[in-house]
């Protein structure tokens, strides 16, 4: 029995991984169709986020079955509880991946971003990106130092967003009240991509540590 439990919990961390590559996949194709206007790309992206919410389903379920038959305790039970959160996480990032996709869709064939803030978006592309591949590393190996790494980049995006509503505040800015709805849209969905990954983090480090660190995830 103890052996069935063990493997049950495996698969569970499996798909915890699965859902993470999926995510790295999704954000990855959103943001080179967002910087390049890419109608076809960002098709894929929409479409494709289905499979990720049927897999958080499957593994939500995979959870609670666990929980209800098996009654795990301590370690076991941090594990299973853990992966129902981060399942969760995962998920929402997937739809901001999908959201970066749908504004794509919306402005086509133009860009979304005008050209003073494009750097300015390639480099938040370049952080959502790294966070998603170093939590499918952290959730593989639960090094902490991978953790780490993903909080420094949250950290970069987060001066990212800041700079971004400065801009938009700013008494030059003068794009259209279209344009500038768009941008602070975007870098919402970018902000919070990163600030799910942290959550995940988060919870990856008191999988390894058990001690708890309160999440900065509280909506969105």
């Amino acid at each position: 029995m103890r052996k069935v439990f063990q493997e049950e919990l495996a698969r569970v961390g499996d798909e915890l991984i699965e859902i993470s590559k999926l995510v790295t996949e999704a954000i990855e194709k959103a943001t080179t169709a967002f910087e390049g206007a890419d109608i076809d790309l960002a098709e894929e992206v929409i479409a494709a986020d289905a499979k990720i919410d049927f897999l958080q389903n499957s593994l939500d379920e995979n959870a609670i079955d666990i929980l209800a038959l098996q009654g795990p305790v301590a370690s076991d039970l941090r594990m299973v509880v853990g992966s129902l959160r981060m399942s969760a996480s995962l998920e929402r990032m997937g739809d901001l991946a999908r959201h970066i996709a749908q504004l794509t869709r919306l402005r086509y064939p133009a860009t979304v971003i005008p050209a003073p803030l494009r750097e300015t978006f390639k480099s938040f592309a370049e952080h959502d990106l790294l966070i998603a591949q170093k939590l499918t590393v952290l959730l593989e190996t639960r090094d902490l130092e991978v953790a780490r790494e993903i909080m420094k980049a949250n950290s970069a995006v987060n001066d990212l967003h800041l700079s971004v509503f400065k801009a938009i505040a700013h008494s030059d800015w003068q794009e259209s009240a279209a344009s500038t709805v768009d941008v602070a849209l975007a870098s919402r969905y970018f902000e919070r991509f990163s600030d799910h990954g942290v959550s995940v983090a988060q919870k990856v480090t008191y999988l390894v540590t058990g001690a708890w660190q309160p999440s900065i995830i509280e909506h969105g």
